[in-house]
Order: structure tokens, then sequence, then C-alpha cells
């Protein structure tokens, strides 16, 4: 174990806090992972109504992911964390003490939006924490700390599933609690990193100019929003028409096997992550983007084609937890690594809206044709969607270095 952790040496103690909120605040997470089953088997929702209420989540989030990443921007980034994970608190809590019903669903959705307000926040801090060689390594801990939290909470949220959903919102509640506390007395610096890189040139700031006037600068930081929409598109399968699939097979059964699904892609995490990020270290971001994207498509093609064979859930669920790890290793590094400073927290926001309307708006489309096509007209389209956004980020791939240049002379590959 002291082996796998040796990759992230050397950061700052802040970050290393801010790993241990992650661990403890998804140790709790036991609702998002059922969402669809909760919505599906407990309040007797079709899949094209599941869908619609995702996407009424997805387009209240969007003004949220940009009011928070303004604030982030303009203000003590620590304190809108702990703000919004007090008002997240409260609403678990609450949740916990009333029988489940539309009313609980609307309670644990305002907790939602607060959490789309802190997201940039969080991930402008990591990179405020981090200088541009050591960026992938502090996203890599974040995402690591995500999943080892992670690692029983899916398996154990299946098995309240059935009698004592309660309990889960109330584990939920006190794991925030526990992270905020972590993060209140613990992080107490947050200046950000003085970076002498020569790469570093692309994060000084950009006072006085508006989001629009960075990104028409960078254009390639559109596109890449965007090739990082359709994947959302792709990903979020995982939590829409896989337990979809798995509870019209397996009837209440469903909530158990996607339990130790979601168990599996975490553990695959914790265990790999460390490994890829030093393994793959000479591999720019924009090819862990195509390797990432092509492997998850991989994975839900095993899954879709095996449906009914339960080894090949697990099997489906391996490749594709490959594939997260790839894309997670490379998205918020590039990103962050190529937009001013004084910029990050509007323009993750904008990311994260860019994402959340595609999977949104995809969730509308598929769930529609799921309840008129079946799952495998449904598949089709979703894997389509995927090839895509392998053939855009090849296109990405080659325009790179036309467009930072300072990267490639930098003679760091995984830049």
């Amino acid at each position: 174990m002291q082996k796998l952790f040796r990759e992230y040496q050397g950061l700052r103690r802040e970050i290393y806090v801010l790993f241990f909120g992650r661990i403890v605040t998804n140790m709790g997470a036991m609702i998002w992972p059922m969402l669809t089953l909760i919505l599906s088997v407990k309040l007797g929702m079709d899949a094209a109504t599941i869908a619609d209420y995702l996407l009424l989540f997805s387009v209240c989030s969007l003004p949220m992911s940009l009011i928070g990443g303004k604030l982030a921007d303009r203000c003590n980034k620590k304190n809108i964390i702990i703000f919004c994970d007090i008002i997240s608190i409260v609403s678990y809590i609450l949740c916990s003490c009333m029988p489940f019903s539309m009313t609980v669903l609307w309670i644990f959705f305002c907790a939602s939006l607060f959490q789309s307000i802190e997201g940039p926040a969080y991930d402008a801090l990591m990179a405020d924490l981090s200088s541009s060689k050591d960026r992938e390594r502090a996203f890599s801990l974040e995402y690591l700390g995500s999943n080892i939290g992670l690692v029983l909470a899916p398996t154990i949220g299946g098995l309240l599933f059935k009698d004592y959903l309660w309990l889960s919102f109330l584990i939920s509640g006190l794991a925030i609690a526990s992270s905020t506390i972590l993060i209140f007395f613990l992080v107490k610096d947050i200046s950000r990193v003085e970076d002498d890189e020569s790469a570093s040139v692309y994060e000084q700031d950009a006072r006085g100019k508006s989001t629009w006037q960075v990104l028409k600068s960078n254009p390639l930081i559109l596109l890449m929003i965007f090739i990082s929409g359709l994947g959302a598109l792709v990903y979020s399968q995982f939590n829409y028409m896989m337990p979809l699939d798995l509870a019209r097979i397996h009837g209440d059964a469903g909530s158990v096997w996607f339990g130790t699904m979601t168990s599996l892609n975490c553990i695959i995490v914790v265990v790999f992550t460390p490994l890829i990020t030093r393994w793959f270290r000479s591999l720019r971001d924009t090819g862990k983007m195509i390797l990432g994207e092509s492997l998850i498509v991989l994975g839900e093609l095993i899954f879709c084609v095996f449906l009914g064979t339960p080894v090949f859930y697990y099997i489906g669920i391996t490749v594709f937890t490959f594939g997260e790890i790839f894309n997670t290793l490379a998205s918020s590094p590039y990103l962050t690594r190529r937009i001013p400073g004084s910029h990050r927290g509007r323009i993750i926001g904008l990311y994260g809206v860019f994402c959340s309307l595609f999977q949104g708006v995809s969730e509308i489309l598929v769930g529609r044709i799921y309840d008129s096509r079946g799952s495998a007209a449904a598949w089709i389209l979703v894997l389509t969607v995927g090839v895509i956004s392998v053939l855009l980020g090849a296109v990405l791939r080659n325009q790179d270095e036309k467009s930072y240049p300072a990267f490639y002379r930098s003679g760091n590959g995984s830049r």
C-alpha cells in the first residue's frame, strides 16, 4: 500500500487534507449511484419519466455551476466549500427523518444544487494548490480519494435500498459533516502556488478579460469541453441505462448486482489509479482522453451485448473503469494547464455545465428510445456517440501542439 501512494509524495499538505475529505464524504455516497433505481422501484417511474426528472435536475444545476465558478474566482474557495456542505448536511439529515416520498426527493435535489455550486471551487482550489508539473498527480489523488470512499458505499446502499433507505441518507449527511470538519480545521493556506515552469505561461492571470474572450483566444478549450460533453453522455449510462437494464432483467436483485458492479469499479480505481499515473506518465493528456473514451465504449459494448450473463457485467465494468481512470487523469489537468488562473472557477463551471447538459438531454432522448424501441436501439445510439467523441479526440490531439507549443518544448510528454 505504501508503494501505491509513493506516487503522491511531495504535494502540499492541504491537498492531502482535501484527499481525506473526499474519502470521508464518499464513504456515505449511497444515494446518487442508486437514484435511477430509487425513481424506478420506490416511485414507480418508467424510463422516460426518470429521464425527465434527471434532465430537470441537470438543467437546474447548470446556473448553479456557473454561479459556483464565478464565486470561486472572486471569493474564498474554502468558505464556499464549507457553506455548501452545511446546507447538504442539514438536507440529508432531514431526508433521513421522513418516509421516502417526492418531498424527500426535492430536499435531496436542493442539496445537490449546493454541491453543484461547490464543485468548481473544489477543483479550482486543487489547481491553485498544485504546480503545472504536479497537476496530474494532484487530481489523480483527489480522484483516488473519491473512489476509496466509494468502495463499499454502493454495495451497502444496495443492501439498505429495500427496507432502510432512510439510513443511507443519514450516513451520507454524517459523512459530509466529517469531511467539512476536516477542511475547516486543517486547510489553512489556500494561496496559489508560484509556478516557474515554462508551460505555466498559459496559466497567467487574464484579469479584465471576460470568460468569452479567454475562450475565444483558446478555441481548443471549447473543442475539449464539447468532447467532454459527448463523453459525459456516454459515461452517464453507467448510472442510467445499466441499472434500468439490470432492474428489467433481475428485478429487485438488480440493485445488488449494480451495487457490486459499482464497488468493483471503485476497487479497480483505488488499486490502479496510482499505477496508471506512474506507468503512463509519458502519455500526453490528449492520448489518455482517446484511450479512456475508447475503453469506456468497449466496456459498455460488452455489457449490452452479453446482458443477462452476470460474469460479463464484471468484465464490462472492468474495461469501462480503466477507461474512466484514463479520462479522469487527462481532463482536469488538460483544462487547468491551459486556462488563466484568474478564470479557473468560471471555465471549470462552464465545463460542468456542458457535461450536465449533454447528460441530461441524452437521458431524455435515450429514455424515449428505451421505452419505445428497446434497450438495444438505445445502446446503439450511445455507442455511436462514443465513437464520434473518440474521433474528435484525435482532432484535438493533432491540433494541441500548434496551440500550446510550450508543453511540447518542456520535455514532459504527459502534458
